[in-house]
Order: structure tokens, then sequence, then C-alpha cells
């Protein structure tokens, strides 16, 4: 792995996590960040468990992580990094339209938002800017988040991702997936007897009468999304 500094340039590198569970969209994301002469990843892991080992070592400047992990949420990596190390700038990356978690990103700590369907120049591109202290989100998003903000009237019905928490989020969209309880409980590493009272705290804050509701929003939301 190269060193955080190019000899021959004398060019300081910022030192980058990179958090991705899949290898291939992993080991492509670490070669894109080290072929910049100011950018190289001192650390790779693919769970929450991972980084968290990894992190107080390497000391990252910048970290890039992906909100999907197979043992829990990216945003909940996002706020224990930045209990952690204050002073990192994280970039979130995501398959998920920039409506559903953009705002989620930015509260829990992170300095920005890209979806995976973008190119690897608009990633780099946001990558330094989070390095910056700069807010990295599409212009879209921006202007959504703005427009939420200043004309939502007091009426509006909340969306699912408005009413619940980080954690309910996941959690219904683990339920719009198919997914049973045993298996969600399973996935996030969390007892069934949580799950229940996750699944309880949902129906409440939806209105929703019944757990055959609860599973048709979730899953139409899913298919929205």
């Amino acid at each position: 792995m190269k060193t955080a500094t190019t000899a021959s340039a004398g060019i300081k590198r910022a030192r980058v996590l990179v958090v991705e569970d899949h290898p291939m969209l992993r080991k492509g994301l670490v070669q894109c960040i080290n072929d910049e002469p100011d950018l190289v990843v001192c650390g790779e892991a693919g769970t929450i468990a991972q980084a968290m080992k990894l992190a107080p070592s390497l000391k990252p400047e910048a970290a890039v992580v992906d909100i999907g992990l197979p043992d829990g949420h990216g945003l909940e990596l996002v706020k224990s990094l930045k209990s952690l190390l204050h002073q990192v700038k994280i970039l979130v990356l995501s398959m998920h339209e920039e409506s559903v978690y953009a705002a989620r990103a930015l509260q829990a700590g992170a300095h920005g938002y890209i979806m995976k369907k973008e190119t690897p120049e608009q990633v780099i591109a946001a990558l330094r800017q989070v390095i910056k202290g700069e807010i990295s989100l599409s212009g879209a998003a921006t202007g959504k988040l703005l427009t939420r903000a200043v004309s939502r009237s007091p009426e509006a019905p909340l969306t699912p991702e408005e009413r619940l928490s980080d954690r309910e989020l996941e959690v219904f969209e683990l339920i719009g997936q198919g997914k049973s309880a045993k298996a969600i409980a399973e996935q996030l590493r969390l007892s069934p007897k949580t799950i229940s009272a996750y699944r309880e705290n949902m129906k409440l804050k939806l209105g929703l009468r019944d757990s055959s509701s609860l599973a048709h929003q979730a899953f139409s939301w899913v298919q929205e999304h």
C-alpha cells in the first residue's frame, strides 16, 4: 500500500479509511483513491467492527463509508467514528437516493453523501470537498433539503424517513425487503425482543394497526426508493 507522502513530489497525502462490504467495489474504490496524488488509502474494512478496530491506530483524516453494512447501518458507524475521531471527515456512499438518507447522514456527522451510481471522478471530487471541511451534496439534494426546510406546512404528513429514527428506518427497510424478524435480529445483531419493540414503535409512529399493514407500507416504500 502506498504511504501517506509521495517522496518525489513532497505532497502530503490525505489518509482515507474505506469501509465497503463488497470486495470488488472496495477494491475499485481503493484503486481510484490511491491513483490520486493527494490521497492515499490507509486502511480498508468490510464491517463496522473492522472499521472501529482499525480507526484508533490509523487515525484517518477522512473515511468513505457505505451505508449498508452487514453488521449494522452505516449511519451508526458515522456516529461512532465522529465520537472516536472528532476531526475525521466522512463521505457516505450509498445506493439509496439522497432524499432518503442525505439529511440523516449530515445529522449523524458526515460532511457529504454521494450515490454509488456516480462516476469515480465525482466520488473523488466529493471526497476532496469533505476533506476541506465543506459539505458535499448534489445540487438536487441541496435544493430538496432547502425546499423541505422552508416550505413544509404544519399539516403536511411526514414520510417514514421523517418519522422514524435511524435504527427504525433500517428495520423498516429490512421488513420491506421481506426479511423475517429473526433474520433482521441476526443481521443487526439484536435480540428478537428488540426487533419486536422497534416494530411496535413503528406502527405507532406511522399510525398502522397491525403487522401486515406495516409490512405492506414497508414493501411499498422500498419499491419507491
